[in-house]
């Protein structure tokens, strides 16, 4: 199983502070069944940056852990890109990374809402080939709200990624509610642990799936776990269509 949104670099952004804690990080991966993982560090968020070289020079120091120590795993970088009005000139300079070097970027949105021009900046990367993955929709304040917003960015083009520890309630009632509604509303594609420690930010990915598979939305599990080894091949996911849900009004989706 492929995980493609995790925070297990160290000393580069609110993940793990040390190598040791790194390599603790990659043998839990591999308890939670996970056989391939992308590492996302923090870009362009304003409080952490991690810029690509570091990254790269660590995802280096990690792989020879990984040898070292013989774990069975697969890894993968790449970054969690804040929403700015700059990705494309940072893709052109070499800033950003893309998810294990496809033409899938992990796009992060603030928390509080759906900026006007967020819109605009899919549109941008859809144009260069770019296939924005909006992380966690599901902890969006805007897109709580409004969840038809994260129905207009998967109309422009980006495709959405749902974390694990969302499903299985780690982050309240209201966040576990709305991601089990966006899921069996089609319109998210890919799933991550968005794992930053193994203590407040643990993987949570074995149970969120199991959670999912116990609430009949095994299809869905299916679905999540195919497109996740499509974005690492770099090749077209599977998107159910919205429609067939979201012909009824929203909210009366959303006020159950």
């Amino acid at each position: 199983m492929i995980d493609i949104h995790s925070h297990i670099i160290f000393d580069v952004d609110d993940g793990p502070k040390s190598i040791e804690e790194s390599i603790k990080m990659l043998y839990s991966a591999v308890d939670e069944g996970i056989t391939e993982i992308v590492f996302t560090s923090h870009a362009f968020h304003p409080q952490y940056h991690a810029q690509t070289g570091i990254v790269k020079e660590r995802f280096d120091v990690l792989r020879e852990g990984i040898k070292i120590h013989d774990i069975p795993l697969n890894i993968h970088i790449g970054h969690e890109v804040r929403l700015n009005d700059q990705i494309c000139p940072q893709l052109d300079k070499g800033k950003v990374l893309t998810l294990a070097n496809s033409r899938y970027l992990l796009l992060e949105l603030p928390s509080q809402g759906v900026p006007k021009y967020t819109f605009e900046i899919i549109n941008q990367l859809v144009t260069r080939g770019i296939v924005p993955v909006i992380a966690h929709p599901e902890r969006n304040y805007g897109i709580m709200e409004k969840p038809e917003l994260l129905e207009r960015l998967v109309l422009h083009g980006a495709i959405s990624q749902i974390n694990a520890g969302s499903i299985v309630g780690h982050f309240g009632k209201r966040i576990q509610q709305n991601a089990l509604k966006l899921i069996k509303a089609n319109i998210i594609h890919a799933y991550g642990s968005d794992v930053h420690n193994l203590s407040k930010r643990p993987f949570l990915y074995a149970k969120g799936l199991s959670y999912l598979e116990k609430h009949k939305c095994s299809d869905f599990v299916d679905i999540f776990l195919e497109n996740n080894a499509r974005i690492l091949a770099n090749s077209d996911v599977i998107i159910l269509e919205p429609e067939k849900i979201l012909k009824r009004k929203w909210l009366g989706l959303f006020s159950q």
